[in-house]
């Protein structure tokens, strides 16, 4: 399995195409034209992801989302590096889900296994690759994707940002 912590990617309880309508919505509040979109999926694991497939790397950290057109949707997006690490695959992926007050995700777990459940299930992806995240917010966010058998693990090392206390 992935190193560092990890957990197993549980099954997606919504899958499949996504509607045209909310499609146009996602590829207006991104400003991106829909031929750079390579693939789209729900990749719903409880938090109500749709996942877009781009065509590369560049094109997700090129992303200037308007909010507010998302509204309510959570919206996460991936997008292959020409080259990866070493001999690891590498993705770009960035998460949007401005309506539970984040804009911008930093690193999301839930999103990178509804990716990979879907991707690897699909053989858009290979079993093992690396994600970075949180690359525009200026955090170094890496989240280690392998299947093992039947389970696809989740993982990475985590790094303490803040300690303290709270009295109630």
């Amino acid at each position: 399995p992935a190193a560092g912590l990890a957990f197993a990617a549980p099954p997606l309880v919504r899958e499949g195409p996504v509607d045209i309508a909310v499609m146009a919505q996602i590829t207006r509040a991104l400003k991106i034209d829909p031929d750079v979109v390579e693939a789209a999926n729900w990749v719903d694991n409880g938090p109500g992801w749709i996942g877009l497939l781009l065509l590369g790397a560049e094109d997700v950290l090129e992303l200037r989302p308007d909010v507010d057109v998302l509204g309510n949707l959570a919206v996460g997006v991936i997008g292959p590096y020409a080259t990866g690490s070493g001999d690891v695959p590498t993705y770009e992926m960035r998460a949007f889900v401005p309506g539970l007050s984040v804009p911008e995700d930093p690193v999301t777990g839930s999103l990178a296994a509804g990716f990979a459940v879907w991707l690897i299930g699909e053989g858009l992806a290979p079993d093992r690759y690396l994600v970075h995240q949180g690359t525009v917010l200026g955090r170094r966010g890496r989240i280690q994707v392998e299947r093992d058998g039947d389970d696809i693990w989740i993982g990475g090392d985590t790094v303490l940002g803040i300690t303290g206390q709270v009295a109630l």
